[in-house]
């Protein structure tokens, strides 16, 4: 079974993790903290916005499968990898910018509870279709 579009956002969502990670090995590098935050504000952000990544996005990817396996029609998985894609990387970015306003959060946090909200009720109304 081919899964072009949860495959897509995997794809592009796996490479935002791999910046991620990559920026908070960078950031324990140069504060030389190797376990923690050691109380440095910007690794603390930039781990929180790796783990809170880590802790939304496997989630909104299998509702994004099951949708596909569904026969969900292309372009409402298309807007919900979307809003996925753009809400975990307006979050990270509104965590990591020091100087950000609280909007990338905000709008970020939005998009992925509305994602996950949607994709929940899309796979409950394909279930009773």
């Amino acid at each position: 079974m081919e899964l072009p579009v949860t495959s897509l956002y995997a794809a592009l969502l796996g490479l935002l993790l791999i910046l991620l990670s990559d920026l908070v090995s960078r950031t324990r590098r140069k504060q030389q903290v190797s376990i923690g935050h050691g109380g440095d504000p910007l690794l603390e952000r930039t781990m929180r916005a790796h783990g809170n990544f880590v802790e939304y996005v496997p989630f909104g990817l299998i509702l994004l499968l099951l949708l596909e396996m569904s026969a969900a029609p292309n372009w409402a998985l298309h807007v919900f990898g979307l809003m996925l894609l753009v809400g975990r990387a307006l979050h990270a970015y509104g965590m990591i910018s020091p100087d950000s306003v609280i909007s990338g959060r905000y709008w970020g946090t939005a998009l992925t509870w509305l994602m996950i909200l949607g994709a929940s009720l899309a796979n409950l109304f394909m279930l009773v279709r």
